[in-house]
């Protein structure tokens, strides 16, 4: 852990709270905390505590789960009540007390019997109840997980041993009995900070909503596989229940932002600034994908845009604009003496559209700060990847789609792209620009393997 007067300086001014209080039992012997916000998730929460009971009772035993039951003052009177049932349960387990008679569903009470019968130690904290809402200006899910993973922060500071983790997930994930050890055992590496665990989305019974859950999950694993092709430092999956990051990484990026949505982008993007993020493929999670309209984007919105119109999710980036991405990014990397002009007549040669939006992003100011700065080409490498990062990418490649290069055809983006990339597609692509229901399932189990 970093010095007592960065953790003061961090808890001073930018961790979240008051009034927020962790119920718990003893924290002693904890080296790492899952944190899962959870909000009106009686119904999912309990099954994916009780998946993480399946774990090792080793690592249980190291390990506390922090649920944050949270909503705003305006939320829905139903949703106020299932957080209120849900924080009571919570209690009863934390506690180790008996329920008495409740009237629940046989899969929960099933889960709940799960989750005593092993040795899970759950932490809770109560954002919901009158006078410890979330305030609205604060923002929504980042602001819950904010919450969570800053309590894990006080948690982590008393333990001795490596790696301290801080493991985000969701109420709605299942996840593997080999989670906890394979993430502990990828990061003991210590040779990344930050870690993305493979996920896959649940196949949803019915036709409509597989459909549109494939369709949004290749929308998700082409666009890594774009930057991937491109050489992106940025190259990987921002979903909130796949992050792990080191106590001291979260310390070092003044921690979780309190975004109502894309939380997760933006909290990557700032943690693969100061190092790599590995990738953990030793186990899997498993998010919902069931519609919501919680956040404004995201899976559950993304899956109910899709299931609602069927012309709606066939198309993906053009896959020239990761073509000059990775001109780019190329360009950059032999850039160091090279002034401004220079830079942005080569850019023009590359595609006159990346030089209209390096101008429009003010790069003829930005480089001569960058250059003055550093003083030698992995500096410069450095700095000019902490202003064009992933969010200054997701700019250019959504300018230059806007402008220049509309999107186009799922089939015939995946075709170019896996071609620019070396890579052979072992099955056969449909006829026309819409992939049918088995050619859907079967790209994305390859691309599941890729990405």
């Amino acid at each position: 852990m970093k010095k007592d007067s960065l953790l003061h300086d961090y808890f001073t001014k930018y961790a979240a709270g008051p009034p927020w209080n962790l119920q718990a039992g003893s924290l002693e012997g904890i080296d790492q905390v899952v944190v899962i916000p959870a909000y009106a998730e009686k119904d999912h929460l309990f099954t994916t505590l009780a998946s993480l009971a399946a774990n090792s009772d080793e690592l249980l035993k190291k390990t506390l789960v922090l649920c944050v039951v949270n909503n705003k003052a305006h939320a829905p009177a139903f949703d106020k009540g299932n957080n209120r049932q849900t924080i009571d349960i919570l209690s009863a387990l934390i506690s180790r007390r008996p329920f008495g008679e409740v009237r629940e569903t046989e899969d929960l009470m099933s889960a709940i019997r799960i989750i005593s019968e092993n040795p899970v130690r759950i932490g809770c904290i109560d954002a919901s109840s009158p006078g410890l809402e979330i305030i609205d200006r604060t923002g929504g899910v980042g602001m819950a997980r904010k919450i969570g993973m800053d309590a894990a922060l006080r948690v982590l500071e008393n333990s001795v041993n490596e790696p301290r983790l801080m493991i985000s997930l969701d109420a709605d994930t299942i996840v593997r009995p080999d989670y906890l050890t394979s993430v502990r055992t990828a990061m003991s590496s210590r040779k990344a900070q930050t870690g993305i665990v493979s996920y896959e989305h649940w196949m949803p019974a019915d036709e409509t909503g597989k459909r549109a859950i494939c369709l949004y999950e290749i929308f998700l694993r082409y666009w890594v596989l774009g930057l991937k092709y491109a050489r992106s430092p940025f190259a990987f999956h921002s979903i909130g229940s796949t992050i792990v990051t080191g106590a001291d990484a979260y310390l070092a990026v003044r921690g979780m932002n309190r975004r109502e949505a894309g939380e997760d982008f933006y909290f990557l993007n700032k943690l693969a600034k100061i190092g790599p993020i590995r990738r953990i493929q030793e186990t899997v999670v498993y998010p919902s994908a069931r519609v919501s309209t919680r956040v404004p984007f995201g899976t559950g919105a993304a899956v109910g845009k899709i299931s609602g119109d069927e012309s709606f999710g066939h198309d993906l980036y053009d896959p020239r604009v990761f073509f000059i991405l990775k001109k780019w990014i190329d360009l950059m990397q032999q850039s160091f003496c090279l002034s401004e002009k220079q830079i942005l007549d080569m850019a023009r040669d590359i595609d006159p559209g990346l030089e209209s939006f390096l101008t429009l992003r003010g790069f003829l100011s930005v480089w001569p700060k960058i250059r003055r700065n550093v003083k030698d080409q992995k500096a410069c490498e450095r700095q000019f990847h902490g202003w064009f990062d992933g969010f200054e990418t997701l700019k250019l490649v959504n300018y230059l789609t806007r402008e220049f290069y509309p999107r186009v055809s799922m089939l015939s983006a995946l075709r170019d792209i896996l071609e620019m990339s070396d890579m052979k597609y072992p099955g056969s692509f449909s006829a026309g620009d819409i992939p049918k229901m088995e050619d859907a399932v079967s790209i994305l189990k390859f691309l599941r393997n890729q990405t």
